[in-house]
């Protein structure tokens, strides 16, 4: 399977940016909760996590040349 090419992404990669952007979110909800002691929801830094996150895992795709991956057998 080949991975998108330099400076292009694929619906793959969007999708995959999505899912880190949402546990970059939950991680960020969860953190902030045990430090505070109970459950607290702060939409802007939750929202602000994960498109940095999501922004993050994008950017290194666009980034990184194409590659075959092989799947173990």
């Amino acid at each position: 399977m080949q991975t998108s090419s330099l400076f292009s992404l694929d619906l793959k990669d969007l999708g995959k940016g999505l899912l880190v952007a949402i546990g970059g979110a939950v991680i960020g909800a969860i953190e902030t909760s045990i430090k505070a002691g109970s459950l607290t929801i702060n939409w802007p830094s939750i929202g602000s996590v994960a498109l940095a996150a999501g922004l993050a895992y994008l950017g290194k795709n666009f980034f990184t040349p194409a590659k075959t991956v092989t799947s173990a057998q």
